[in-house]
């Protein structure tokens, strides 16, 4: 079947530039959004329909990583007997098998359309949800079963990643940025959400009912479900690029950006699962619905942090976020011991808003440090071949980068178990030094070879 746009021919388009063929399963034969005739008549809404309904199954992804972080705390109150290393285990798990899934969602786009797996990633989040509102209903659940259905959580991870690699299909290079900017900060707006609505769904006349928190994502991951079979499209332009990934995996940035964006996605997601476990810790008397304004500032604030690489270099930026990291991080340490409320509140959201503006400009620095590699060094002008070899390591250290970086979620949660709240903030702020040091060593030193391309 073919289907044409007539309000293009209004708008200024021929039949031939907006023209697309469409196959059964709503899959698109001939998309071409660097075609201006076609973006400009029929590509852009299209593209935007495919934007709304993906970001809507990534926000779930997200809410579904940050549910543990939020339902933990209310174990005890539950009549659940856990230690605190127990409880934070099962904050941490999520990140765990979120690293894998983000590495493995990649792939799935390519392979089978990404209106089909917006579908399947939707209905697969049914799992957790259910296993949670089950598990918890119980206070006998024994833990081993908890931490298992804490780990398909993880599932949410791969969400993110999915989205990203199937919006950046349908996106011209010129506004491309902007879409997977904002396709992000959608998805992360989840985890705000579901720290704002499971206290309030959870209290009821009798006392808590804690199956809620999971019985909630039910309905939504059936709307998500409907509305990419409805209204989203299948692209067959869409390949994977599997040898991008040992390309990137042999090149020294890979790793150096990874373990940056640990510091960044890693801390916001970490932040984000603990900081209610840690109020509850400090402050019992302070209220739970406190708990989301860090998640959603954030969230708010990465665009932000892209706008700013843009405008000032990334590296630049990044270095400032990690600078901004250590004295978050530097003040809880020393000021945890006196209890102040408005103090700790202040400095945490002080590690959100870098953390947040972080994700945008470390993954800023992506692009452009590959791209770098292409220059040389005498003249400043990009060689060809050289160029195109770094947009496929770029694009395979944005896949390696993801999943290195979710592991924040684990092991943020771990130190604090591990080493208490003040040697998980010491620890942290050691990292903190080291990849504020990393940034300005290979990106920004006047001699290092990527200098000279204002990465």
């Amino acid at each position: 079947m073919a289907t044409s746009s007539a309000d293009a021919l209004a708008s200024g388009g021929s039949a031939a530039d907006s023209y697309l063929e469409t196959k059964p399963s709503r899959w698109i034969t001939n998309w071409n959004p660097e075609n201006e005739g076609q973006w400009n008549t029929v590509g852009k809404k299209i593209a935007r329909r495919n934007l709304t309904w993906s970001m809507f199954a990534e926000f779930l992804g997200f809410a579904m990583m940050g549910l543990w972080g939020i339902v933990v705390p209310q174990l005890p109150a539950a009549g659940f007997n856990f230690t605190a290393d127990e409880r934070f285990w099962l904050i941490a798990a999520p990140g765990l098998t979120g690293a894998l899934m983000r590495f493995l969602y990649t792939f799935t786009v390519p392979m089978v359309g990404g209106r089909n797996w917006t579908i399947a990633s939707a209905l697969l989040l049914m799992i957790p949800a259910a296993g949670l509102a089950y598990a918890v209903s119980d206070p006998t659940t024994p833990f081993w079963l908890l931490i298992i259905i804490a780990s398909l959580a993880g599932l949410g991870a791969g969400n993110f990643t999915s989205s990203m690699v199937n919006i950046s299909f349908f996106y011209p290079e010129k506004v491309k940025g902007a879409a997977l900017g904002l396709n992000a900060s959608g998805g992360n707006l989840g985890v705000a959400w579901v720290q704002f609505t499971v206290p309030i769904v959870i209290i009821t006349a009798g006392g808590l009912a804690l199956d809620r928190a999971g019985l909630i994502f039910i309905p939504l991951c059936i709307i998500a479900a409907m509305g990419a079979y409805f209204y989203m499209n299948n692209l067959t332009c869409a390949r994977a690029d599997i040898k991008s990934f040992g390309l990137a995996l042999a090149d020294r940035n890979t790793f150096i950006i990874s373990w940056l964006y640990i510091g960044t996605f890693g801390s916001y997601i970490g932040y984000a699962n603990t900081f209610a476990t840690l109020l509850r810790s400090e402050f019992p008397e302070v209220s739970m619905k406190i708990v989301f304004v860090g998640a959603l500032t954030g969230a708010l604030v990465r665009p932000i942090g892209g706008w700013l690489a843009d405008r000032y270099g990334g590296a630049r930026m990044t270095m400032i976020v990690f600078s901004l990291m250590c004295a978050g991080s530097l003040g809880l340490v020393m000021t945890l011991e006196q209890l102040n409320f408005p103090l700790f509140f202040g400095l945490f959201m002080l590690l959100f808003i870098a953390a947040g503006m972080g994700n945008g400009t470390v993954y800023r620095m992506i692009p452009a440090a590959f791209r770098a590699t292409a220059l040389d060094p005498q003249t400043g002008s990009l060689d060809p071949t050289k160029l195109a070899s770094a947009r496929r390591l770029a694009g395979g250290c944005i896949g390696v980068a993801g999943a290195i970086g979710s592991l924040g979620a684990f092991f943020i949660p771990r130190s604090f178990a591990m080493f208490g709240i003040v040697g998980g903030f010491t620890l942290f702020l050691g990292c903190y030094i080291t990849m504020l040091f990393m940034t300005w060593y290979f990106y920004l030193r006047r001699s290092s070879p990527l200098s000279i391309a204002n990465v």
